[in-house]
């Protein structure tokens, strides 16, 4: 294909879910939190938690093939692989490099976005540049996370939480995921897809625009203090005793600054594209927490009908929210051809924007 008049368009999306649900009861039998006090704060329900030896390249194999086996393609179809995740495999090599093997992949060059929840929306504009430019015509796109790999317990707690174990808990380590409990409870594991490609019917179809910002003055209002080469050695036993390897959360802080720059980046890229918050047909937010959501939905003034949430069942998956929650509106006839769809994210970085894209 040209360059000329290009636009890039979702062909199909595909997600996956680890089998094993975690509820907010389980977790109660191995920290001191309980439902009562968990959906009120958050809007989550439930999670879904990874087997031991699972990553995120094998999550994200099966949202990928789903997404392909959609649209009538094989991995043999694709020109690139962008895989968004911070919880990645190993240190290095990254994820994407992993997924691409899985698939059967020898030469498609793939790559890596560490840009925690606000991961899928940059891959989305990364995608589209190379699309709208001629380099690729095919981009899968996924998101994969499993932050049950960051819970700093033994196998034992995991056998008391799910039920597999006689309780109750040990005191010590109740006492620590206590002591986690406030983060703990939000995260869960899942990987989504979409393959991306060019269009150039000039039928409107595709992604019209994006607002894409950094602060990184407010670096310290997510981020995880351990693990990093700053520290020497990168990772000590004194670090995993300080929970160093839990992400650090400021909440309250949090909260503002998404029900602020979310709806700023909503209203700038419509802006952007020559289109008002009327036209949209359906806003897809991350899912980070829900009253973070409702908060968005009500700066905006939208309806309930314009919006879609699915965090009550999966928790925050990060950087694989966005195409999650944008598979399960497909699913639930939310979302259809010609439909005028936003996307906004904010995560750690501080990095956050938005996208628009007529389906």
């Amino acid at each position: 294909m040209s360059s000329r008049q290009r636009t890039t368009v979702i062909r199909s999306s595909g997600s996956y879910l680890p089998p094993q649900v975690v509820t907010n009861e389980m977790l109660s039998r191995i920290m001191d939190t309980t439902d009562a006090w968990i959906v009120p704060r958050t809007g989550i329900r439930e999670r879904r938690f990874v087997a031991p030896g699972v990553g995120p390249a094998e999550l994200a194999e099966h949202a990928a093939r789903t997404a392909l086996e959609k649209a009538g393609l094989t991995p043999g179809d694709v020109d690139l692989v962008i895989f968004a995740t911070m919880t990645p495999d190993h240190y290095f090599p990254g994820s994407g490099g992993l997924l691409a093997a899985r698939l059967g992949m020898t030469s498609t060059f793939a790559l890596d976005i560490r840009m925690q929840c606000a991961g899928f929306l940059s891959g989305l504009q990364t995608a589209d540049a190379f699309i709208r430019s001629g380099t690729y015509d095919r981009v899968l796109l996924v998101g994969a996370e499993v932050h049950s790999g960051l819970m700093p317990w033994p196998e034992s707690v995991w056998d008391v939480m799910l039920g597999r174990g006689e309780g109750p808990c040990d005191p010590y380590w109740y006492e620590r995921a206590t002591g986690m409990r406030d983060r703990a409870v939000l995260f869960g594991d899942g990987a989504g897809a979409l393959v991306l490609e060019a269009n150039e019917s000039g039928d409107g179809r595709g992604f019209l625009g994006f607002v894409m910002k950094t602060d990184g003055a407010h670096w310290d209002k997510l981020y995880v203090p351990g693990g990093g080469c700053k520290s020497r050695p990168y990772f000590t036993p004194e670090m995993f005793d300080a929970l160093g390897t839990i992400p650090i959360v400021e909440g309250r802080q949090v909260f503002r600054l998404a029900s602020q720059l979310m709806p700023e980046a909503v209203r700038d890229v419509l802006a952007k594209t020559g289109h008002g918050l009327g036209e949209l047909d359906l806003l897809l937010m991350h899912q980070a927490n829900l009253r973070i959501n409702e908060s968005v939905q009500k700066v905006l003034g939208l309806p309930d009908e314009k919006v879609f949430n699915n965090i009550q069942k999966y928790g925050n998956t990060t950087a694989a929210t966005l195409p999650l929650v944008y598979d399960e509106a497909v699913a639930a006839g939310r979302i259809g051809p010609g439909a005028l769809v936003g996307f906004t994210a904010l995560g750690a970085g501080l990095h956050w924007g938005a996208a628009v894209a007529r389906i």
